[in-house]
């Protein structure tokens, strides 16, 4: 595996996820002729947009590099033959698409053996797009982006997760403690998406208790490349059981590490 591999990889991610972008945004448009269903309760649903933007994106990436694997959140996973790995979400934020808010995303990360080394997010609703290479940067469009070093719990925006397999009380204790700090929540109904937010430097933190992997590898990338720190995401080496977030700006980190001691979620 050589720079050049990931550089490749990076972008082709970049071009699947405004194409991918472009086909979620066309169902987005006509969402009242969408077939929704409920996969394990009502607020955690799925439409055929989800389904049928993954399936472009397994196109897409197979065309490309045909003994990659990949993992995804609608489809069966394919196991890779390259040692590389794609890791996507065709629509994070199924809530807020289905509920007509622009809160969704296309996400896609790029793996080696060991660790996300391309990534791109993209938001067609704002037509904007935050992507990285590992070692070389991340970018919102073409503005490379770097921390504010002043940035903080205490004069910026946390973005909080919250999902229906984690206890309420883990959900309310670090909303109870950010503010008692004197921080405020934000909360769009899209993980990646605040996720990129901090990268950007539009939020001074994120943080959930258990998330999954399509939801934030690539994202959590575009943190580590703009300055910010990031958690060992899945340290325990399966990407199917998922694992707590935790993102921040270099000024914002000691705080978030204290108001999320404890809240952690073993399913």
């Amino acid at each position: 595996m050589s720079p050049s591999d990931h550089n490749a990889r990076h972008d082709l991610a970049v071009s699947i996820s405004r194409e991918a972008g472009a086909l979620a945004l066309d169902y987005f448009h006509r969402r009242d002729t969408l077939v929704i269903e409920n996969k394990a309760n009502a607020q955690d649903v799925v439409s055929i947009a989800d389904k049928n933007v993954e399936t472009l994106i397994r196109e897409r990436v197979f065309a490309a590099f045909p003994e990659d694997g990949l993992i995804g959140e609608e489809h069966d996973d394919v196991p890779s033959r390259s040692g590389y790995t794609w890791v996507v979400d065709p629509i994070d934020g199924t809530s807020p698409f289905v509920a007509g808010l622009p809160d969704w995303c296309v996400s896609i990360a790029v793996r080696d053996e060991t660790r996300t080394v391309a990534s791109a997010i993209f938001v067609p609703c704002q037509d904007d797009l935050y992507h990285a290479l590992r070692g070389e940067g991340a970018w919102l469009n073409e503005r490379k982006l770097a921390m504010d070093p002043d940035l903080s719990l205490r004069n910026g925006l946390t973005g909080m997760g919250a999902n229906y397999r984690l206890p309420i009380s883990l959900i309310t204790t670090f909303a109870e403690r950010l503010i008692g700090i004197g921080g405020m929540f934000y909360r769009n109904g899209s993980g990646a998406l605040m996720l990129a937010y901090v990268g950007a430097g539009k939020l001074a933190g994120y943080y959930e208790s258990h998330i999954n992997a399509w939801d934030c590898l690539a994202a959590l990338l575009i943190v580590e490349e703009a300055g910010g720190y990031v958690n060992d995401f899945a340290a325990h080496g399966d990407l199917h059981k998922g694992d707590e977030v935790f993102a921040a700006a270099p000024a914002a980190r000691e705080d978030l590490l204290k108001i999320s001691e404890g809240l952690k979620f073993v399913p």
